[in-house]
């Protein structure tokens, strides 16, 4: 799957080990590590297992998320023109084949 960033805070968060563990700690840090790789193997967001795969709802509707540790995850959107939907108007993640990470960090907070 293509991976995208929102900005190059996230692109060097995701990139650079030492920022990672300095900013999520070294538990989400490895995680991230995981997960960047879990999407880059991914031929669509639907082949994803690991993390508690889930399309978030409400004020992140539109968004995917990816458990990180201690409550932070990792959040894309479909990176597409048009965004592939089905027949009721929901994102089809099945077709979603590049994405932008939009967050990282606890969300609840």
């Amino acid at each position: 799957m293509q991976i995208n960033f929102l900005d190059q805070k996230l692109r060097k968060l995701c990139e650079n080990k030492r920022e990672a563990e300095k900013k999520l700690g070294s538990d989400s840090a490895r995680k991230l590590r995981s997960r960047l790789s879990d999407l880059e193997a991914a031929a669509h967001v639907r082949e994803l297992i690991a993390g508690r795969p889930h399309p978030l709802v409400h004020d992140r509707l539109g968004q995917f998320s990816l458990d990180l540790a201690g409550g932070k995850r990792l959040v894309f959107k479909p990176d597409h023109k048009p965004i592939p939907v089905d027949d009721y108007g929901n994102i089809e993640w099945a077709e979603v084949t590049s994405v932008t990470i939009v967050f990282i960090g606890d969300y609840h907070d």
